[in-house]
């Protein structure tokens, strides 16, 4: 262990001895890596500001089938239970799911959308609760502006139908929860309970919803079945094997697959070239560094056998070489980072404004930097072990020919 330590020491003081030389191996190694995170930060910052454009908006995980089929409650539930999907609820026709909203503040009577809704809707987000009941509904933020409502306020709902000869209203009072984000979309549209969207259905149907008290014929005891349904993928690499397993068993659907494909398209031919050059540079940095520690060794042949001579062992003399090419990795690495955050600044916040971007377009992680770190301390041991070689082949006679 004392030789170790000695061995740490002198490698360090005759690095910093020659500082002159070992700054130029950290400029050295700067001048390769410092671009190479520079162009990796501005890959991975745009293509993942790419991802997360397609990932904030659900539309772009959304599964939409094609036509009318016949979904019942026990293959919704299959889908539910899969782990691509992240949320999957029912649809009724689009002719009952239409109904009437009138406010107080508001003159007119607004036809509206009704999309059935429940706990974990993308289109909600997290910070908005689903309706709990009939009497519950959320707007989308059209709604609300024509309306003139917002949450807390209510509605006077109503449906129409013709039945036995007759046309029939029903009204039903509405609570606003909660008023939807403006990106969601801009139709006119009330989230609801699905017992709602089902009712609406029944009465338009002539069927009585004895919940609601209103009247119509016996409900069939036929088991439910829906003509379509709102899918959500996890995340937008489970669209396309969602899309796939839905066709071959015969449901007809679109997703955005074609420009999900396109981001991840851009991001393996991206990783492609990056990793060209890394290789590139990774290698070319290697055989430099290591013929300088090759002449390094060969300038210091003299000092090396000396210390051979006073016993220090070969497997610690090739310590002094590579324990070196460790501190310009280290030294090389932080300058690089250095360099790095700076133009990281100049891309985010000169650059970016004068192309109208709102998001980062260069930034890497923590562990990005670390990685950075590791890869370049294994290329430089690599690279000193030939330098090491050659100083383990030293002899302690070396020395005393040149006294």
């Amino acid at each position: 262990m004392t030789q170790i330590a000695n061995i740490v020491r002198l490698s360090f003081r005759d690095y910093s001895h020659e500082w002159r030389m070992s700054g130029c191996f950290v400029l050295a190694l700067a001048s390769v890596l410092a671009p190479m995170m520079i162009l990796f930060g501005l890959k991975f910052g745009v293509v993942s500001t790419m991802i997360a454009d397609l990932v904030e908006n659900p539309v772009n995980r959304e599964i939409r089938p094609i036509g009318s089929g016949s979904y019942d409650d026990a293959w919704i539930e299959r889908m539910r239970a899969r782990g691509e999907v992240e949320f999957i609820i029912p649809k009724t026709r689009a002719l009952a799911a239409t109904i009437q909203l009138k406010s107080d503040t508001a003159r007119r009577i607004l036809s509206t959308e009704m999309l059935a809704t429940a706990p974990g809707d993308p289109l909600l987000g997290g910070g908005v609760r689903a309706p709990a009941n009939y009497y519950e509904v959320v707007l989308s933020a059209s709604a609300a502006e024509r309306l003139e409502v917002a949450a807390g306020d209510s509605l006077d709902a109503s449906l129409a139908r013709q039945f036995r000869g007759k046309r029939e209203r029903v009204h039903l009072p509405l609570t606003v929860t909660s008023v939807a984000s403006a990106g969601v979309t801009t139709r006119n549209v009330a989230f609801v309970h699905l017992d709602l969207l089902i009712a609406s259905e029944h009465f338009k149907d002539g069927r009585a919803v004895p919940e609601l008290g209103w009247n119509g014929n016996a409900a069939a005891a036929d088991a439910r079945s829906f003509p379509s349904f709102r899918l959500y993928a996890r995340s937008i690499h489970d669209v396309a094997r969602l899309v796939e397993e839905l066709e071959r068993e015969g449901v007809r659907v679109k997703a955005n697959v074609a420009e999900i494909d396109t981001v991840q398209s851009i991001d393996r031919n991206l990783s492609v070239i990056f990793w060209i050059i890394a290789c590139v540079g990774a290698l070319g940095f290697s055989f430099s560094l290591g013929a300088s520690l090759w002449a390094n060794v060969d300038r210091k042949r003299k000092e090396l056998s000396i210390l051979r001579l006073i016993g220090f062992k070969s497997g610690r003399i090739v310590l002094f070489p590579v324990l070196q090419s460790c501190y310009t990795a280290f030294l090389g690495w932080l300058l690089a980072v250095l360099i790095y955050l700076v133009f990281e600044h100049l891309i985010n916040f000169v650059l970016a404004p004068t192309l109208n971007l709102d998001r980062k377009l260069c930034f890497l992680l923590t562990e990005h930097f670390l990685w950075a770190l590791g890869l370049t301390i294994v290329i430089a041991i690599y690279a000193a072990i030939i330098g090491g070689l050659r100083a383990a082949r030293i002899e302690p006679s070396d020395g005393l020919r040149d006294l």
